[in-house]
């Protein structure tokens, strides 16, 4: 795990100076001002102190070395950027220039991700991605403000409790960002919206937005098709471009052979990736488009001569076999096809019961709860198999697919015509002469809602427990119940009455705090809201399925990328199968045109079999979690209806799995965290970390009438 942290304290301070080995200025001064227990520095532990007094920042896991570049004009002008970032130096000498004069956006416009903290004087900034794949969070401290990359190493320098009512959201309303508000599971830390940045002051803070808003008053402007895909297909190419041309890493030398065992697995025995570049190859259109362009580009994209096979210009594509669930035929083959290139060497990793969901419940503490707690074991087993540096298709359906609520935003802009097909493909799934009515009934009646009653509605329904649990299943069910500004979550149905009259408490405040409500069309605000959602779970699938010496590199999530994807026309992204014809566009133009049959259809496999097989295999340890769940001591669930439903799914029961994956994610996260020990600071007692009394539920909003 890796992440930044550093504050901005009130107190006055001379800037530089030189720095001794234990953190200290040549003066004396602990830099920050901040000596803690016994005279110890406080700083935080295995940390890299990139400047210092009197708004220090530090670096801490292991960044790479061109992971972390600083580039100053005089001491007290300077920019610092973390990750992969294609600018170079210069680049950076004048997207500091052009911060200084407030021009914020400039520094979000390179290719790559990563975070880039600009200190002016007493001024730092601070900025966070689109996505939302690199949050920033921060928190009142000292008279000042700290500020990290991370929300747990805020939690423990101020000892933060649980902040129930967020735990309470994350179950309840999981994709509606009211009900999540700026909060995080740590009480008074909190986190920036996606696409702003942290401002901050002599420890006065500002949060201010970097992009523009689209007015509500006149329709959209029209783009042209053509070249909103051409868009996409520069900023994709460049987004590779910028990983291959950065330096290529090689992780800890291989002590020796194994009997009986290749490289390849001792290296995945010891939990080392091979050398040089790989990607995903699933045989979706997502991973397969980042492979044959990350193989097609010049620049030797393939592992190192010398290491690994030795081929040194192939690039290594992992395709995942699930034995233990099938259904996957037809995207393995289509995967076997794509790795016919010979600039690819294709590994198949084989799974078995050890890699369904649920099979593995220990795993290390994230700084965050998600879904991929369930599924770590899962993607850890293919990741071993990865490069050191690999590519991933996540973030193509929430930047590239259209939601649902989009159908509204057409009618709004008055494209009645543009929703025939869509309606035409769902109506063709489902069988009914009645979907075109209902898709445009509930179209429509979104178009004509607003905001705030949109709030006020799902907040009456979570207050009445009044579910549409019995709308029909399939795409027409997904599509309909996805035409409103906000929907219950799918572990709604198992929490207590109080925890969801607290979530309709924050809705509530969160329709009379917003007024005429976020500025967006309901289909964009619901599309930002999805990927947001997506990335926090990229993030926590990042740091519990990480694999020492590999990075994860997910191009689609990368601001320019998504930039390029949000100007595609809602006419050309509603129609079915626009993903796969936009990514074929993107190959065609980068010279890749030999695609197998059927590359791009939609895959008839399901995460489902999988969860319901894995459920019935872990069946005893999941039980054994809710016999005394921490979630029933913080009064979020009953330990008895969780144990019903857990059994009720492994026997069949259409129930929501997902909502299970979050019940059962968040109670390990819960339990993981409290039984850490020690903190992320040095200088302090050992006391001094997060949650330091446990399940300690403070008096709620619902019950005091505040």
């Amino acid at each position: 795990m890796r992440w930044l942290v550093g504050w901005s304290s009130a107190a006055a301070g001379s800037l530089g100076g030189p720095v001794g080995h234990d953190g200290r200025r040549g003066d004396g001064v602990s830099y920050g001002g901040r000596v803690g227990h016994e005279g110890e520095t406080l700083q935080p532990v295995g940390s890299q102190l990139l400047w210092g007094d009197p708004d220090p920042l530090w670096a801490v896991g292991d960044w790479r070395p061109d992971e972390v570049r600083v580039v100053g004009v005089d001491p007290q002008t300077r920019i610092a950027v973390f990750g992969t970032c294609g600018a170079t130096d210069e680049q950076l000498r004048i997207g500091l220039f052009a911060a200084r004069g407030g021009a914020l956006r400039h520094l979000t416009a390179w290719a790559g991700s990563y975070t880039a903290i600009v200190q002016v004087g007493r001024r730092l900034t601070v900025c966070g991605d689109l996505a939302g794949a690199r949050p920033v969070f921060h928190t009142p401290w000292a008279g000042g403000t700290a500020y990290a990359t991370a929300a747990l190493p805020l939690a423990d320098l101020v000892e933060a409790n649980l902040d129930f009512g967020h735990l309470a959201a994350l179950l309840a309303a999981p994709d509606v960002p009211a009900a999540l508000h700026d909060s995080t599971p740590y009480d008074g830390v909190r986190r920036i919206p996606p696409g702003h940045a942290l401002i901050l002051r002599a420890g006065a803070r500002e949060i201010a937005g970097y992009e523009p808003v689209a007015s509500l008053a006149v329709a959209a402007p029209s783009a042209d098709p053509d070249r909103a895909v051409d868009a996409v297909r520069d900023a994709l190419v460049e987004a590779v471009r910028a990983r291959l041309s950065a330096p290529r890493h090689v992780p800890d030398i291989d002590p020796g052979p194994v009997p009986g065992m290749g490289p390849a697995e001792r290296r995945a025995a010891r939990g080392m990736p091979v050398p040089g570049i790989g990607a995903d190859l699933s045989g979706g259109p997502a991973s397969g488009t980042l492979a044959l362009l990350a193989a097609g580009l010049p620049g030797r994209p393939g592992t190192l001569l010398g290491h690994g096979t030795g081929a040194g210009e192939r690039l290594l594509a992992v395709t995942f076999n699930d034995l233990a669930v099938g259904g996957r035929e037809a995207e393995l083959e289509r995967a076997g096809v794509l790795a016919a290139n010979p600039r690819l060497h294709h590994v198949v990793v084989a799974g078995s019961e050890e890699t369904l969901p649920y099979a593995d419940l220990d795993g290390p503490l994230t700084d965050e709860p998600g879904q991929s707690l369930v599924t770590a074991a899962r993607h850890r087993a293919r990741l071993a198999s990865g490069s050191a540096d690999h590519f991933t298709g996540h973030g193509a359906r929430q930047v590239l697919d259209a939601h649902p609520a989009r159908l509204a935003d057409l009618l709004m802009d008055r494209k009645r015509r543009h929703l025939v097909r869509p309606v035409a493909a769902l109506t063709k799934a489902d069988g009914s002469v009645l979907v075109p009515a209902r898709v445009y009934g509930a179209a429509r009646r979104l178009a004509r809602t607003p905001y705030r009653a949109g709030l006020e509605e799902l907040a009456d329904r979570l207050l009445h427990r009044s579910f549409s649990f019995d709308d029909p299943s399939g795409a027409v069910g997904a599509s309909l119940a996805a035409l409103t500004w906000g929907g219950a979550g799918p572990a709604a149905r198992w929490l207590t009455g109080e925890a969801l009259a607290e979530v309709s408490v924050r809705l509530q405040g969160a329709a009379l705090r917003t007024g005429g409500g976020p500025g967006r069309r309901p289909g964009d605000y619901r599309a930002r809201a999805a990927l947001t959602r997506h990335a926090m779970d990229l993030r926590v699938l990042e740091q519990a399925a990480e694999i020492r010496s590999q990075r994860l590199h997910a191009p689609f999530l990368d601001n320019q990328v998504v930039r390029a994807c949000r100007a595609l026309p809602e006419t050309l992204r509603v129609q079915p199968g626009a993903r796969a014809a936009i990514l074929r566009t993107v190959l065609k133009g980068a010279g890749v045109t030999d695609l197998p049959h059927g590359w791009g259809a939609p895959s008839q496999a399901s995460a489902t079999a999988a969860a319901r097989a894995g459920l019935r295999m872990a069946m005893d340890p999941l039980l054994g979690l809710f016999e005394a769940p921490l979630l029933a001591e913080a009064g979020l669930v009953e330990a008895r209806v969780v144990r019903k439903a857990l059994r009720a799914a492994a026997s069949g029961e259409p129930l929501p799995l997902d909502g299970l994956a979050d019940l059962v994610s968040l109670e390990l996260w819960l339990r993981r965290l409290l039984s850490r020990r020690g903190t992320c600071w040095t200088g302090t007692p050992a006391r001094a970390r997060a949650v330091p009394a446990g399940i300690a539920p403070q008096r709620r909003a619902v019950s005091s009438g505040g």
